[in-house]
């Protein structure tokens, strides 16, 4: 015994000798601390801390507190070697943090900012970038070193339940916004977590569903807004998908995280997995090996994984030692790692301001028409004193989405109180009404919720639409100057929309919108719509019974106050739609095997050697006709083209030119502001490329401007570039980028469908090589036939 308790204290001494004598990590000795992990050590840093706490311990996990309440991760520190664990937290509108935490009185609410699409709506860059800076100042005050966002998939369908976080069905428009954002966010230190790379399209079956794209659909579209962000903006770090794209895992697909990422687009940041945990069906050398640096939200068996299969000759210890470089680069940048003293009071009412203004100029006017033929148009509304203020989410207005996208906010301002702070009041026995009504369908929802509908915990859960009747409707028509009815619409993570109730109008709906507009108008009073949703829907079947359609998308905490400053005209709506408004929700070619579709479920294809449902795999026969790609080459009817937008004022083009400089394209043109309001235009560039080998879209969006503010009279020229590789198209055969030698049309306008002016420019032919790649496993072409 006492042999023993001599040779534990010779080994306790021993390793407080190693402790003291290690290294400890600064930025200019990395190789060095590198060298002197163990395996353990290494492995314990490329996996996750847990999203419960779980933080590194020497060379163990073990447990200590939480480093921010409500935080989705952790990094591992390993004191010994002076490296800290590092937080990361789910974004894309705000800070996703507990809100409360226990011990302490002080509030923890974060600023919940316009979601994806309004903020991609505005098509300012420059607006966003500012955006961005506050959001990463919130990141940076709470003690957050990643915030789990931007959201940069594109919108395949408008059954997405996830779009409200996206920007676009363009990948151009996806690149730049995204950029804007990513620069924003890290300007203050702090880094972001792009996400989820690749082909993310769907929220059913997401986390093993195959996406199986051809391979240039892959590079021209849902690969190219990462592209363009990550050249541009330089990312901390990417967000693996939990889905499989063309077979393959992309958390353990080493053609997506090494080659197409790394070596083709010269990508130096961390790789880490979405919010998964351990595979049974994924290798964790393949991970490894892959190029994923971080496995989230990290499990001590993960560990162990790696540690065996580097014993056991599976994993070379270099590709380990390489992700471990990842990780280490990657701490040394954060503020924890640089003992930044985070506040926790970041300037909330400051970043309002920004909200409320960004999410008013992200909105979009769909329709303003006059009372009467001849008179002035609908909006703004003047001399409005009183309305009667009709559906459920006027009274519940939605800040933002469900799930991780969500922000814990201090407040939303509904439209009752956003048209209060603009002098107009609401008629009370319908506010009372609706006011009663939304208590208690809370109360009732709270007490009924299913253990498993975590999502009805983070964020404003959609509640049913109440009956309103034609006696109620005319009950309002004395008092009220018009009619506001507002339609919301709710989804979230794991959850895709639904035609029926979702993309389409329910009954109540239909019947609200039709009493309100009957009694409305023969009164000769008007009839106006606010769409609350984060997404496309049905408009084609109401919209000539109302006056006017705005879409709000979900726009932040501020909603109700941005709303009322369009509708009264203290801001003039400058918003562009950033993907196509179909008549319905069957003319978009992606619906057909879009997983909810009960037909796509009952159809199977032979495929490694065996049978698996559609619900395993989704066949992206539109192949690069996605969006008006498919609606504008084939000339299908729309409801709102892409691009679309309708202002106060009205806009000339003029002017256009364009001519190339270097390795780029210069263009020009003029706008002037020949209406009576002050207002804010959007040029908008799309390129017809010469007839090459292989078919193209009539026309593809390149680059696009937005005018300062506008006064009646005033004329801006906009100066746009795009790099020549950008009009190239990609050549599978050649395994290659290609612009075909020949004449470029350049189209100006303000949206796909309306064309102002166009210039013409002659280039030479454009290759670029690049890595083979992300080749489907099924022949996708024959699916077409």
């Amino acid at each position: 015994m006492k042999r023993l308790m001599m040779g534990l204290v010779s080994l306790t001494a021993s390793v407080a000798m190693n402790a003291q004598n290690a290294p400890q990590l600064r930025a200019d000795n990395i190789n060095e601390v590198l060298k002197a992990m163990t395996l353990e050590e290494k492995a314990q840093l490329l996996v996750g801390g847990g999203n419960d706490g779980f933080v590194g311990s020497g060379s163990m996990l073990g447990h200590q507190k939480k480093i921010v309440a409500g935080a989705a991760g952790l990094t591992v520190a390993i004191p010994r070697l002076g490296i800290p664990a590092t937080v990361v937290a789910d974004g894309p509108a705000g800070v996703h943090i507990d809100a409360h935490r226990e011990g302490t009185t002080q509030t923890f609410f974060a600023t919940g900012f316009p979601v994806g699409t309004c903020l991609a709506s505005t098509w300012n860059p420059e607006l966003v970038y500012q955006v961005g800076q506050a959001m990463g100042n919130e990141t940076l005050e709470y003690g957050v070193d990643v915030l789990l966002g931007p959201g940069l998939n594109l919108h395949r369908s408008p059954l997405c339940g996830r779009n409200f976080e996206y920007y676009s069905e363009d990948p151009i428009v996806t690149g730049v916004i995204g950029s804007a954002m990513v620069r924003g966010i890290q300007s203050q230190g702090v880094g972001v977590s792009a996400k989820h790379y690749a082909v993310n399209s769907q929220e059913s079956d997401r986390t093993r569903v195959d996406e199986r794209v051809t391979k240039r659909a892959l590079r021209e579209l849902y690969l190219r807004g990462f592209e363009i962000m990550v050249r541009e903006s330089k990312p901390w770090t990417i967000m693996s998908a939990y889905n499989k794209v063309n077979g393959v895992y992309a958390q353990g697909s080493k053609d997506l995280l090494t080659n197409v990422l790394r070596k083709d687009w010269g990508f130096d940041g961390i790789v880490m997995t979405d919010w998964i945990g351990k595979r049974n069906d994924l290798p964790i050398e393949q991970e490894v090996e892959a190029g994923n640096d971080l496995m989230m939200p990290g499990y001590p068996a993960q560990v162990d994984d790696i540690v065996q299969a580097v014993k056991a000759g599976k994993l070379d210890i270099k590709e380990v030692d390489r992700n471990v470089r990842n990780m280490l680069e990657y701490i040394v940048k954060t503020p924890r790692f640089k003992g930044y003293r985070y506040s926790n009071q970041p300037d909330t009412r400051a970043h309002a301001l920004i909200t409320r203004q960004s999410s008013a100029e992200g909105m979009v006017l769909l329709k303003n028409e006059p009372l009467v033929a001849g008179g002035e148009r609908v909006l703004p509304v003047k001399n409005l004193k009183q309305v009667a203020l009709f559906g459920v989410n006027s009274y519940d207005f939605f800040s933002g989405g469900l799930g991780s996208g969500c922000v814990n906010v201090p407040y939303v301002v509904d439209m009752v109180q956003g048209l209060k702070n603009v002098g107009v009041s609401t008629t009370p026995q319908l506010t009372e009404i609706y006011q009663s009504y939304v208590k208690f369908a809370k109360a009732k929802l709270k007490a009924d919720k299913n253990p498993e509908m975590w999502f009805l915990d983070q964020g404003q859960p959609k509640l049913d639409e109440i009956d309103i009747t034609v006696r109620s409707v005319n009950h309002e028509l004395a008092a009220a100057d018009a009619a506001i009815i507002t339609i919301g619409r709710q989804a979230g993570e794991g959850m895709d929309r639904q035609i029926e109730g979702e993309f389409n109008l329910t009954d109540a709906e239909k019947a609200m919108i039709s009493r309100v507009s009957d009694a409305f108008h023969a009164a000769g009073k008007p009839v106006i719509v606010v769409i609350n949703s984060g997404s496309v829907m049905e408009t084609a079947s109401w919209r000539d019974r109302v006056d006017a359609i705005l879409v709000a998308w979900q726009p932040g905490q501020e909603g109700g106050n941005s709303v009322a400053d369009v509708l009264v005209g203290k801001a003039n709506p400058s918003g562009r739609l950033t993907m196509t408004w179909p008549v319905s929700a069957a003319d978009v070619p992606s619906t057909k095997n879009f997983p909810q579709n009960p037909e796509y479920y009952n159809f199977t294809e032979k495929l490694y050697g065996g049978y698996m449902p559609g619900v395993n795999f989704t066949n992206h026969e539109e192949d690069i006709y996605v969006g008006y790609r498919y609606f504008d080459t084939f000339k299908r009817k729309v409801a709102y083209p892409f691009g679309f937008g309708l202002s106060y004022t009205d806009f000339e083009f003029s002017k256009p030119t364009v001519k190339a400089v270097g390795d780029r394209v210069e263009m020009t043109v003029t706008v002037k502001n020949v209406g009576k309001t002050a207002g804010k235009q959007v040029a908008q560039v799309y390129v017809v490329a010469p007839k090459g080998a292989y078919e193209k879209p009539a026309k593809e969006l390149k680059a696009f401007a937005k005018t300062r503010e506008l006064k009646p009279g005033e004329s801006q020229t906009l100066k746009m570039t795009v790099e020549k590789r950008l009009l190239a198209s990609f050549d599978e055969a050649g395994n290659q980028w290609k612009a075909d030698a020949g004449t470029y049309t350049f189209l100006f306008g303000d949206n796909v469908e309306s064309i102002k002016g166009k210039a013409t420019l002659k280039l030479g032919e454009l290759t670029e090589k690049v890595t083979e790649a992300l080749a489907p496993r099924v022949n996708l072409q024959l699916l077409h036939q």
